[in-house]
C-alpha cells in the first residue's frame, strides 16, 4: 500500500513514470493475474481497494485510516460487487474506476510541486497518448489500433480520389456520402477522423478546407499553408511548405 515509501515524483516525467508504473500494474491486476486478483475480493471481506504502485506490483488491501490520506485513494469496495455481476462487467468498471485513480494521482502530484498551464498540458497529453486500462481490459485498444491501421492503408490508397465532385485530386473539403438502401443519403463514418495536420497538429474537421500534399501525401489545413479553395483549383500539384523548401535546398 502506500505506506511503502516511494521516490516522490516533482518533475512531469517523473510523474509521468509514476503514472505508467501504478497503470502498468493495474492492467496487470485485470489482465494477466486476473484469477489471482478475483480470489482476493471477496466480498465477505470489509472495503477493500485495488492499488497499483509505480514498480508496476498491485495489491489488494483495506484503504489507508488517515484523512486525509497522503495520496487519493482507489475505488471503496470493489469486492462487494463481484459476484452481483458477470465477471467482464465487474473488471470493466473496476477498470474505469481505476484509470479515475491514476488521473487524480498523477494531477495530485501536479498540484503539490505547482505545475503550470504548460506543465499539465504536457502531463495530460502524454497519458493520453496511451491506452487506458479500461481500453486494454475490455479489448478496445487492440480495436482502436486496428481501425487505426486501416484507416491509413485506405487513405493511403483512395484518399485523394475519393470527392464526389470534380475537384483537383489534392483538395479535400469533407468526406463522401453514400446511400444505405432504401435510397436516403447516409454520412459515410469520416476514415480522417484521426488525421492531423502537418503544420499544426489539430484533428481534421469535416467543415473546414484542407490539401494533401502530393509530395509527402501529408494533409493540411488549408489555413495553416494560406491556400484557399479558389488557388486550390490552379494548383497542378501541390507542394506544402517543407517539401518545397528540401527541393529550393537540393
Amino acid at each position: 500500500m502506500e505506506g511503502i515509501p516511494h521516490p516522490i515524483p516533482r518533475t512531469v516525467e517523473e510523474v509521468f513514470n509514476d503514472f505508467k508504473g501504478r497503470r502498468a500494474a493495474l492492467i496487470k491486476a485485470l489482465t494477466t493475474d486476473v484469477e489471482k486478483f478475483y480470489q482476493q475480493c471477496d466480498p465477505e471481506k470489509e472495503n477493500l481497494c485495488l492499488y497499483g504502485l509505480p514498480n508496476e506490483t498491485w495489491e489488494v488491501n483495506l484503504p489507508v485510516e488517515e484523512v486525509p490520506p497522503e495520496l487519493p485513494e482507489p475505488a471503496l469496495g470493489i469486492n462487494f460487487a463481484r459476484d452481483g455481476m458477470q465477471e467482464k462487467d465487474w473488471l470493466s468498471l473496476v477498470a474505469v474506476h481505476s484509470d479515475s485513480w491514476l488521473l487524480s494521482v498523477a494531477f495530485y502530484f501536479g498540484a503539490r510541486f505547482g505545475f503550470g498551464k504548460s506543465e499539465r498540458k504536457r502531463l495530460f497529453q502524454m497519458i493520453n497518448d496511451l491506452p487506458t486500462v479500461f481500453e486494454v481490459v475490455t479489448g478496445a485498444a487492440k480495436q482502436a489500433r486496428d481501425a487505426a491501421h486501416n484507416n491509413s492503408s485506405k487513405s493511403k490508397s483512395s484518399g485523394k480520389f475519393r470527392q464526389s465532385e470534380p475537384q483537383h485530386k489534392g483538395v479535400k473539403m469533407s468526406p463522401p456520402k453514400e446511400e444505405d438502401e432504401s435510397g436516403e443519403e447516409v454520412e459515410e463514418e469520416d476514415e480522417h477522423g484521426a488525421t492531423l495536420c502537418g503544420a499544426c497538429g489539430d484533428n481534421y474537421g469535416q467543415d473546414e478546407f484542407w490539401i494533401c500534399c502530393d509530395v509527402c501525401e501529408k494533409w493540411f489545413h488549408g489555413k495553416c499553408v494560406k491556400i484557399t479553395p479558389a488557388k486550390a483549383e490552379h494548383i497542378k500539384q501541390y507542394k506544402c511548405p517543407s517539401c518545397s523548401n528540401k527541393r529550393a535546398r537540393v
